[in-house]
């Protein structure tokens, strides 16, 4: 049996030993722009909120220079609810109509997104809380369906102010309401807003945090999850049906801002505590990294 003190030495060598194993990691992404997608379970349990957010908080600490894009999903229905609006779905899209917009922009914006500047300004970091509006981050344009309202995608990114904000320290959070030239406002899907701000950003990653472990081999069981793998490969498993259903969305966001230069693209499980630290810090990672090429992995 393992005595107390011993229990102690080894605990404290298995510290040591996940700090010496991030060291190569923080040098090798010290000043790099890393854009993480938050949304899924890790938002709305708030204990995995609190270490998702210290999380992004230690990046910018050790060097890194990260971006958060959020959604809140869950948060707008609730609000739809409490104001008499029924949530609406066609083929997987909130239909959007001018007052469930409103009702989105509220929440997006006023709601989640300050909530999230709150935490990281708690956790010892600068969050600066935005929308693709302010200074014109993100224009959006009509999705193009019939019948879902004001969907948007994203019609052009610029960067200026993002990149003030995090070469001055700051932590810029997105969410994922923007306006086309008009000013009518869409409700864009959080996943593209930030495979195109990590394109835009020429960042070293993109980070998706999802509730599942990441690209599985068999769906129904985790532990035949994909660690690595390239373009290619990805565009292959969507062929032959092993990403399916939610999962080809993610993957086809991976692959549009890997092929407009990001260098590797995650998909991890955010109800894994610290999931952030481990796919970024470690030999092992954690989910699926996608990269542009086999020659990269």
């Amino acid at each position: 049996m393992i005595s107390e003190s011993e229990y102690i030495q080894e605990a404290a060598a298995t510290r040591v030993r996940v700090l010496s194993e991030a060291l190569p990691y923080i040098q090798q992404f010290a000043g790099r722009t890393i854009v993480v997608k938050y949304g899924g379970a890790a938002m709305k349990d708030g204990s995995l909120k609190a270490k998702v957010i210290r999380d992004v908080v230690f990046l910018a600490c050790v060097g890194l220079r990260p971006v958060v894009v959020h959604g809140g999903g869950p948060e707008i229905n609730s609000w739809l609810g409490k104001l008499g609006i029924e949530p609406q779905f066609k083929n997987g899209l909130r239909v959007t109509d001018s007052a469930t917009m409103d009702v989105v922009e509220m929440v997006l914006v006023g709601r989640v997104n300050k909530e999230l500047v709150s935490l990281i300004n708690r956790a010892g970091g600068s969050g600066i809380g935005l929308c693709g509006k302010d200074g014109n981050i993100i224009k959006a344009r009509p999705e193009g369906r019939e019948g879902v309202g004001f969907v948007g995608e994203v019609n052009s990114i610029n960067t200026n102010l993002l990149e003030l904000l995090v070469k001055a320290g700051h932590i810029p959070v997105v969410s994922s309401v923007a306006a086309d030239d008009s000013g009518q406002a869409y409700n864009i899907n959080a996943d593209t807003v930030a495979g195109e701000l990590a394109a835009a950003l020429g960042a070293e990653k993109l980070i998706l945090m999802t509730d599942t472990p990441g690209i599985l081999q068999d769906y129904h069981d985790s532990s035949t999850l994909i660690a690595k793998l390239d373009i290619q490969e990805a565009r292959r498993l969507i062929d032959d049906g092993v990403v399916a259903g939610g999962m080809i969305p993610k993957v086809n966001c991976c692959v549009r801002s890997l092929a407009q230069g990001v260098r590797a693209a995650h998909i991890i499980d955010g109800r894994i505590p610290h999931a952030l630290l481990l796919e970024i810090f470690t030999d092992a990672g954690i989910g699926s990294m996608i990269v542009a090429s086999e020659f990269d992995l």
